[in-house]
């Protein structure tokens, strides 16, 4: 469905300049924190896994580390496997879910791969519950080099330095309700565009990189997945956010022409889930348990390709 939206700031049809920006940026107010969600779970994780702070993000009022978990017995010879959540900062179980995966997944596969998780990339967003920082940017469009995101760059600057290639990428991710009432008419405005609302799938999905989809990758991870909650079904045209599906539950976009996330990464398997947390079928504990189960899968379909 296509529909001109005039959203509350800007003109219609003409960008945003600073002074719409700083207008957005005014209306944005904490919701909840960082500090006592996220960053007290990190801390008790110390002694068990080493934890790393990786950047800090400053901001008009506020100043955030950014921290990174590793798995133990890091050994260069091991394949490496990154899991990060809050690019999107609002997606709530991005974040929580990457935390579970320390806290569920790393005793049992840390034996066979380095793993590496950056559970919460964007806190400014997580507190604020936005998709974007506070200079209307978009991170997970910014996977890029010279990103004018410092949530982006400083998880690009991080991994670099971990000089490992990797094996696998998992990026957790949401697609809300809220996508289509404010983010996407608010994507449209600073753009200075028409704005195109689609379809919100009911139930998990996965998008893929179509320069490198690894369909048999894809399908693990999703019957691990459908183990905890159901996976969406197409739309009455058969796409998903708009999207032709190349298998049950899954799309592919050119992620490292878009910017995205995984892109960035270049690993050799790569995925983003796609969970709906504003699904009658779910509840947020299924949906952090959905992001779990999507690295899960992911491994285990590693452990046996390595066989």
């Amino acid at each position: 469905m296509t529909q001109q939206t005039i959203y509350h700031i800007g003109t219609l049809n003409q960008p945003w300049g600073e002074e719409e920006k700083s207008q957005w940026f005014s209306e944005q107010t904490i919701k909840r924190s960082y500090f006592d969600d996220v960053v007290t779970q990190i801390e008790r994780l110390r002694g068990r896994y080493t934890v790393e702070k990786y950047g800090v993000l400053d901001y008009l009022h506020n100043s955030y580390p950014l921290f990174a978990v590793r798995s133990n017995d890091w050994q260069a010879s091991k394949p490496t496997v990154l899991v990060t959540g809050g690019v999107h900062g609002y997606e709530t179980s991005g974040v929580h879910g990457a935390l579970r995966v320390v806290d569920e997944l790393f005793e049992r596969y840390q034996e066979h791969f380095n793993l590496v998780v950056a559970p919460c990339i964007s806190p400014w967003g997580y507190e604020t519950i936005n998709r974007w920082n506070p200079d209307a940017i978009d991170p997970n469009r910014n996977f890029v080099a010279d990103s004018p995101s410092g949530e982006a760059k400083a998880l690009i600057d991080y991994v670099t330095s971990l000089e490992l290639g990797l094996l696998a990428h998992i990026d957790l991710h949401e697609t809300t309700d809220t996508d289509n009432s404010e983010f996407r008419p608010a994507k449209a405005a600073r753009d200075g565009e028409v704005n195109t609302n689609w379809n919100i799938p009911d139930g998990f999905y996965l998008v893929a990189n179509s320069a490198n989809e690894q369909p048999e990758f894809q399908r693990a991870v999703l019957e691990e997945v459908a183990k905890v909650t159901h996976i969406a079904d197409a739309d009455d045209d058969g796409n998903l956010i708009g999207e032709t599906l190349t298998q049950h539950g899954v799309i592919a976009l050119p992620t490292e022409q878009l910017g995205l996330c995984i892109g960035f990464s270049k690993a050799k398997y790569s995925t983003t889930t796609e969970v709906y947390p504003d699904s009658s079928r779910t509840t947020p504990d299924e949906c952090n348990q959905a992001q779990v189960a999507a690295v899960r899968g992911a491994l285990e379909f590693l452990l046996k390709q390595a066989k």
